[in-house]
């Protein structure tokens, strides 16, 4: 496997992106979440790029504008559509034998990709999208339930319930949070659905369990959407082993088609 850095052009600025080569037909764009950097917290998107460009698929991931090795200023996530186009482009030159080129993100990435339509790009892969505003998402009734019903399930935390090392008023009072009526769809949610209403190809949302903002998405998306698939007891950012390795093989489910 070889890996290359590069820069390219975004309305001005400057950006860099890392591409490890791959011998198909079909390439995964890596877009970045929230402020992270193009090799993830431990090096994580790193050694994900890497252990796909060992199936044979190139991965390219870059720095949007603002954060990293980029310049230009940090606009968040609402902003980076040009960023994605201009992070496609120079990976469609880069890698010329390149037919399909799917796109994966997680958090607000996932949300940007769907802001922009997916444009340009043949499938999606979107991982506990971005669907908040205003309030945290640990207070969505959805992501209440599962925490107590996770809880209640836990031995340890029911003898901290009976030796009275649990505060019985934010108990209390998370319960009856966690019995409020689910809210209706937040706008950016509503927008998210507009925007990827005409993207012709695949689309796949993937949600950890484990994840507040991936519970709150399931509030806000239609609950028989097909698409949602879900990794049990996985965090945001899918670091336990088994949650590394399934989200391996829902990309490369993908990107085999």
């Amino acid at each position: 496997m070889t890996r290359q850095h590069l820069t390219f052009e975004c309305e001005s600025s400057q950006l860099v992106g890392t591409l490890d080569e791959g011998d198909a037909a079909t390439g995964l764009l890596l877009v970045t979440g929230g402020n992270e950097i193009r090799s993830g917290a431990w090096a994580g998107q790193a050694l994900f790029a890497a252990r796909l460009a060992e199936e044979g698929f190139p991965v390219f991931r870059f720095d949007r504008r603002g954060t990293g090795d980029s310049e230009g200023l940090n606009g968040g996530f609402r902003s980076s559509a040009p960023d994605i186009a201009a992070a496609l482009a120079v990976f469609r030159e880069t890698c010329p034998l390149l037919e399909r080129v799917v796109g994966f993100g997680n958090c607000d990435a996932a949300s940007a990709l769907m802001l922009a339509g997916g444009e340009g790009l043949d499938a999606l892969v979107l991982s506990n999208p971005w669907t908040i505003e205003g309030n945290d998402a640990a207070r969505s009734p959805d992501a209440l339930r599962d925490h107590y019903k996770r809880r209640l399930t836990n031995s340890a935390a029911i003898r901290r319930l009976l030796t009275g090392r649990v505060s019985f008023s934010k108990l209390i009072g998370g319960l009856r949070d966690a019995l409020r009526p689910v809210p209706e769809p937040t706008t950016l949610a509503k927008e998210m659905a507009e925007s990827i209403a005409g993207f012709e190809g695949p689309i796949v949302f993937l949600v950890a369990d484990r994840d507040r903002t991936g519970q709150a998405f399931l509030t806000a998306w239609p609950k028989n959407d097909q698409r949602i698939r879900h990794c049990p007891d996985a965090t945001h950012s899918y670091v336990e082993p088994h949650a590394r390795d399934w989200l391996a093989d829902q990309l490369l489910e993908v990107l085999q088609v």
